[in-house]
């Protein structure tokens, strides 16, 4: 599939099949985050697989919704290994995992696996329920399955701005105060 497809075709599944996600699979995703670019390439992502009952279930205190999902990816980074920018110490760490989450996303979106960005989730709790140390930042959930057969886009996928509303070329223009 073309790439501007896949990415448009993509959307949050919020009901998923009870299919199991085979370990081949698992292997590709996790591979597309491995292989996916970081600041001054530190690859500071460190990623928890939550693929059976037990764990799964964990997540239920972390989020205020499930979607019967069947594999759960909770990207974090190290804040040891990550890089800051010497001009204000900004920690590269969230984007480089972010950028990880969403090659991983497209991955399994091109497995036909389905997906669900959660950012809505307890830091802490979640810090509590998988004994993440201090040193290590999650970031995002991955919720991964294969969609059901009801599973569709929310009408606002399709919503998107003009380009012209996004994109600017050489500078911003002057706002009105």
């Amino acid at each position: 599939m073309d790439f501007l497809e896949l990415a448009k075709s993509r959307y949050s599944v919020r009901k998923f099949s009870t299919n199991r996600i085979v370990e081949e699979k698992l292997s590709l995703i996790l591979e597309a985050g491995r292989v996916a670019p970081t600041a001054v390439n530190r690859q500071p992502q460190r990623i928890l697989v939550l693929e059976n009952e037990e764990d799964l279930a964990k997540l239920k205190p972390c989020i205020p919704y499930r979607f019967q999902e069947t594999l759960a990816l909770l990207v974090c980074y190290d804040k040891n290994e990550s890089w800051k920018r010497s001009f204000d110490n900004k920690d590269s760490g969230e984007v480089d995992a972010s950028i990880v989450a969403t090659h991983m996303m497209l991955e399994a979106y091109n497995l036909g696996i389905g997906s669900t960005w959660v950012g809505h989730f307890d830091p802490q709790v979640t810090r509590e329920m998988f004994r993440i140390p201090q040193n290590i930042e999650p970031v995002v959930l991955l919720l991964l399955g294969y969609p059901s057969h009801e599973s569709s886009p929310n009408p606002n996928h399709y919503k998107r701005l003009d380009r012209a509303q996004t994109v600017y070329y050489g500078s911003f223009p002057e706002v009105e105060k």
